[in-house]
C-alpha cells in the first residue's frame, strides 16, 4: 500500500543497520519516521533515543552509525545529517521518480477493502425549524468521514435521526393554527422547512407577550412562564399526540411532510444524502425493554419510587435514570434502544459514529457506557464525533429567536459572492448563464465546505463568508482553481487521461520544487490512513491546500509546456497530471467538486 512505501524499504534497513553496527536490533514497528523539520535537510526523520540501550553509544554516534550504513547499503538513502539524536535522510531522486511512475495511472487514494462495516449519524435536525450553519458544520463533517472511510476501504452505512415530536413541534404546530390562515409552501412561496420555522418564531414571540401580560397583572414570572395559555395549548397539543388523536396527528404529519420536502431540497443541492432514516416518533418507545432486561440482570437498580438507574460513579460519572417513576421514558432510553435496533438491522456493523455537538460529550460517555455494561460486544466500537460550535461575528445563533443563520441563506450568499469574484476575473465570458450557474454554485460550495471542514472538528471556530472565497488564500476556491489550471495545461498538451502514463527514467534528476510536489503526493495515503483513523476531514484538507500550494510554487517557477526537454517536459506533465487526480479524489472525500475550468 502507498503509505508504507517508504516505510517497508526503510525500516528493515535500519534493522540491519543496527545488527550489522551494534549486533541487536529493534523490532520494525518501534521504528518511527516523521517529515524532516523545514529547518533541517533531509525527508524522513529517525529518533534513535528509544534505542541508545541497544547501541550502547550515545545520541549521535548511533544516529552516525546508523546513518552511514544506510548511505552504504540501502540505495534509496542519498545522505543523511543528525542533529542531536535525530537522523535525518535524504531520500534519493530515484526513488521519488520511482513513485510516480508507479502511482502513474493508479488512483493512490484507493485502499484495500477492509471488509469492516461502519456507520455514520450526522444532520439530525429538529421539523420545527429549518437548516442552518450550524447543521451545515455537522452534514459536512459527518459525510465527509464517511466518504473518507470509503476511500480507506470500508463499507459505510450514512443514517440521519430526525427529531420529529416533542413540545418544540407542536409549538410551531398551535402557532400555525392560530395565525396560519392556511398558509402553505405552495400558497407562501416559502420551502417548507422555512415556513414551519416562521411559526415556531412566531410561537416564542406570542408565548413572551403572554408572559409579559401575565407578570404585568400581578403573576410571578415564575408562574406566568408556565401559564401563558399558549403554551398550555402546545403541551395539550402534545397530550393529544401521543394519544394519537386524529386531527393532531393529520396537521403534524402534513407540517412535517413540508419540512422534509424543504430538507431534502438542501440536502440534494449540497450534494449529501443517507441511506437511512430514522424518526424519533418510530423510536421514542425503543429501550425501555432493554432497560428492563437490565435491571432484572442486575446492571441497573430500582429507586424507592419505582424509577429505575444506573450507577456511574465507579466509572466517574453519575447516577442516571433510565425510566422514570411513572415507567415513562427518557431521550438516554431512546438512544439505547436505537443503537440496538441498528447492529439489528445492519448485521456486522464494526463501529457506529454519532456526528454532534460538544455539548452532549458526557451524553454519550454515558450512554456508550450503558450499552457496555449491557454486555454488547459492539460497545466498544461506539465513537461520538464530537464538534465544536460555529460562531459568527454577530454572536450565537437562537433559533426561537429567528437569528440563526439560515442553510439556505448562507449558501446563496456564498454563491453570489463567487459570483461576484468570477465575474471580475472576467474569464467566463464564453459560458451561457445557465453554465455560469453551474460553476458558481460549486465554487461557493467549495468555499463554504472547505472552510468548515479545514479547522479540527473539535475546536469552535469563527465563520467569515468573505474570507472563505478568497482565490488567493487558504481556500476551498484556490485548490478548484488550481485543479482548473492543470487541467487547462494538460488540454494544452494535449493530455487527456489522469495521469498520462510513465515518467522518465530514476535516473533523472529533480528540481526541489518538483521534488516538494512529488513529495506531497507522497505522503497523501497516509495522510488518507490519518484522517480515516482520527475521523478528522481536517487533515485531508489542509494537506490538500499545502499540495496545491507546492504546484502552484512549481507552476510559477519551472517552465512546463516550454520545456525543450522533452523528458523534463513529460516528467512535469505526468507530475501535474498525478496532482490533477489526487486532488479530484481528496476534494471527492471533502465532498466537494472540482471545475474543469474557473
Amino acid at each position: 500500500m502507498f503509505q508504507d512505501r517508504l516505510r517497508t524499504i526503510l525500516a528493515p534497513a535500519v534493522q540491519a543497520a543496527f545488527n550489522d553496527c551494534f549486533g541487536q536490533s529493534p523490532d520494525a514497528g518501534s521504528i518511527g519516521f516523521q517529515p524532516t523539520r523545514p529547518e533541517f535537510e533531509g525527508d524522513t526523520t529517525i529518533n534513535v533515543f528509544p534505542f541508545l540501550k541497544l547501541s550502547g553509544k550515545g545520541p549521535e554516534p548511533t544516529a552516525q552509525a546508523v546513518g552511514e550504513h544506510l548511505v552504504k547499503h540501502v540505495g534509496e538513502v542519498a545522505r543523511f545529517n543528525v542533529v542531536k539524536g535525530f537522523l535525518n535522510i535524504v531520500v534519493a531522486d530515484a526513488y521519488w521518480l520511482g513513485f510516480l511512475n508507479e502511482a502513474a495511472g493508479t488512483d493512490i487514494l484507493k485502499f484495500t477493502p477492509t471488509g469492516q462495516k461502519m456507520m455514520v449519524e450526522y444532520a439530525s435536525p429538529n421539523t420545527n425549524k429549518p437548516l442552518h450553519l450550524g447543521h451545515l458544520r455537522n452534514i459536512f463533517l459527518g459525510w465527509s468521514v464517511g466518504r473518507i472511510l470509503e476511500a480507506a476501504g470500508n463499507e459505510v452505512v450514512k443514517v440521519q435521526v430526525v427529531n420529529d415530536r416533542g413540545i418544540h413541534i407542536c409549538k410551531s404546530m398551535v402557532a400555525w393554527r392560530m395565525y396560519g390562515n392556511g398558509e402553505t409552501p405552495a400558497t407562501s412561496g416559502l420551502k417548507g422547512d422555512k415556513l414551519v420555522g416562521k411559526y415556531y418564531v412566531a410561537f416564542d414571540k406570542a408565548y413572551k407577550a403572554e408572559v409579559a401580560g401575565l407578570i404585568a397583572a400581578g403573576e410571578p414570572e415564575a408562574d406566568a412562564e408556565k401559564k401563558a395559555p399558549i403554551l398550555l395549548d402546545a403541551q395539550d397539543m402534545l397530550r393529544r399526540w401521543e394519544a394519537n388523536d386524529p386531527e393532531v396527528r393529520m396537521l403534524w404529519a402534513t407540517m412535517n411532510g413540508w419540512v422534509y420536502d424543504g430538507f431534502n431540497a438542501t440536502y440534494a443541492r449540497v450534494g449529501v444524502g443517507f441511506d437511512k432514516s430514522y424518526y424519533e416518533s418510530n423510536t421514542y418507545l425503543l429501550g425501555k425493554e432493554d432497560v428492563l432486561k437490565g435491571v432484572e440482570n442486575g446492571v441497573f437498580f430500582r429507586k424507592a419510587d419505582g424509577s429505575v438507574w444506573v450507577d456511574n460513579t465507579p466509572e466517574g460519572l453519575d447516577e442516571k435514570v433510565l425510566l422514570r417513576a411513572d415507567g415513562t421514558s427518557l431521550y438516554i432510553t431512546q438512544d439505547i434502544g436505537t443503537a440496538i435496533q441498528r447492529f439489528v438491522e445492519f448485521p456486522g456493523l464494526s463501529r457506529m459514529i454519532y456526528t454532534v455537538g460538544n455539548e452532549q460529550d458526557y451524553h454519550f460517555k454515558v450512554l456508550f457506557l450503558i450499552l457496555k455494561k449491557l454486555g454488547f460486544s459492539w460497545a466498544p466500537g461506539l465513537f461520538h464525533l464530537s464538534y465544536g460550535m460555529v460562531d459568527l461575528p454577530s454572536g450565537k445563533m437562537k433559533s426561537r429567536e429567528g437569528t440563526v443563520v439560515d442553510a439556505d441563506d448562507l449558501i446563496d450568499e456564498m454563491v453570489a459572492e463567487a459570483r461576484s469574484t468570477g465575474e471580475q476575473l472576467s474569464k467566463l465570458d464564453d459560458l451561457g448563464e445557465q453554465e455560469k450557474q453551474a460553476l458558481f454554485e460549486q465554487i461557493g460550495l467549495a468555499a463554504l465546505k472547505y472552510f468548515l471542514l479545514k479547522v479540527d472538528p473539535k475546536k469552535r471556530m469563527l465563520f467569515d463568508p468573505k474570507a472563505s472565497i478568497d482565490l488567493q488564500g487558504h481556500t476551498g476556491p484556490f485548490i478548484q482553481y488550481t485543479y482548473a489550471r492543470i487541467r487547462s495545461l494538460l488540454g494544452k498538451a494535449g493530455v487527456q487521461a489522469e495521469p498520462p502514463g510513465q515518467v522518465p527514467s530514476a535516473n533523472a534528476s529533480l528540481l526541489p520544487e518538483e521534488k516538494a510536489v512529488i513529495k506531497g503526493l507522497h505522503q497523501f495515503p497516509a495522510v488518507l490512513n490519518e484522517a480515516a483513523t482520527k475521523l478528522d476531514p481536517s487533515a485531508m484538507a489542509n494537506h490538500t491546500y499545502e499540495l496545491v500550494k507546492a504546484y502552484n510554487t512549481f507552476y510559477q517557477t519551472v517552465p512546463v509546456l516550454k520545456e525543450e526537454d522533452a523528458s523534463k517536459r513529460a516528467l512535469r506533465l505526468a507530475m501535474s497530471a498525478a496532482v490533477a487526480a489526487t486532488t479530484k479524489k481528496a476534494m471527492w472525500c471533502l465532498g466537494i467538486e472540482v471545475p474543469e475550468r474557473m
